[in-house]
């Protein structure tokens, strides 16, 4: 186990790589933040998880906030999909402090491993020039002369299905959710890929300030440690959004994959 003052040390240093890696790759890099914290602080996932909510809440806030004087966040859709996502996350976190260390960990890695290569395939499609498999019409499509959702039943669902799964992951894992929204968002709706990112960011800060909330009532959030990591991570994210202009955001997405890759077969290797 690390000293506490060399833990103090080392604590915003680790939130300044993941800032960088969210602020070159987007919000969806803040999900290393939990393997890393397990690597260099030795702490459980129950432990990290509502640590790395901090970072990602402080992040996404931020990058909300912007989204919603570019006006390209659809607010109403984020809205409902965190209230829902609020709802599930309570479960998320009652399981994430009774279910052992090792399966959570499993669980984790294989999530990990499915996230790295779908983001690879996916960044190696957009270097071929290949486009996306879309829903030809997609349930949740907006009026081209409002430019606003039809709010039609199959909408509503797919955004509460979307909130809720997103929700429950980061209650028990200590995940954003943005690897689960953003996809989806993609799928089934009709949204750029800008408002789609701005949306996502909207979910993410509500959902993850949630669970944030009730972790400290709960009593199991480690703040000295979360707000070190936080305010790390918030610096290291203004730093990553001065340099990811001058990368090809697709080698980006390319190089981040094959990082989490790794980090899931050692997190998996090491949980047996």
């Amino acid at each position: 186990m690390l000293s506490m003052e060399l833990q103090n040390l080392i604590t915003p240093g680790l939130g300044i790589v993941i800032g960088i890696l969210m602020g070159l790759t987007g919000a969806g890099g803040g999900i290393v933040s939990v393997p890393l914290l397990i690597f260099v602080l030795h702490l459980t996932i129950a432990q990290a998880g509502p640590i790395a909510l901090m970072a990602i809440a402080s992040a996404s806030s931020v990058g909300a906030v912007l989204a919603h004087r570019m006006k390209t966040l659809r607010y109403k859709a984020a809205t409902l999909m965190a209230i829902c996502g609020l709802v599930t996350a309570p479960l998320g976190l009652f399981l994430a402090f009774r279910v052992p260390n090792k399966p959570l960990t499993i669980l984790f890695s294989i999530i990990l491993i499915l996230v790295s290569l779908r983001s690879f395939l996916q960044a190696r499609q957009e270097l071929l020039g290949l486009s996306p498999i879309q829903i030809r019409h997609p349930p949740c499509a907006l009026d081209p002369v409002t430019g606003k959702f039809k709010w039609t039943a199959a909408c509503l669902w797919v955004m509460i299905v979307i909130g809720s799964i997103a929700g429950f992951l980061s209650g028990l894992l200590g995940v954003g959710g943005g690897f689960v929204i953003v996809p989806a968002l993609k799928k089934f709706t009709n949204l750029t890929q800008t408002s789609i990112i701005s949306t996502s960011l909207g979910v993410m800060a509500l959902i993850s300030l949630g669970s944030i909330g009730m972790s400290a009532v709960a009593g199991t959030l480690l703040w000295k440690t979360g707000l070190l990591f936080s305010g790390g991570a918030v610096l290291g994210l203004l730093l990553g959004r001065r340099f990811h202009h001058y990368l090809n955001p697709s080698r980006s997405h390319q190089a981040f994959a094959i990082l989490t890759f790794l980090i899931a077969a050692y997190l998996l290797i090491h949980s047996f």
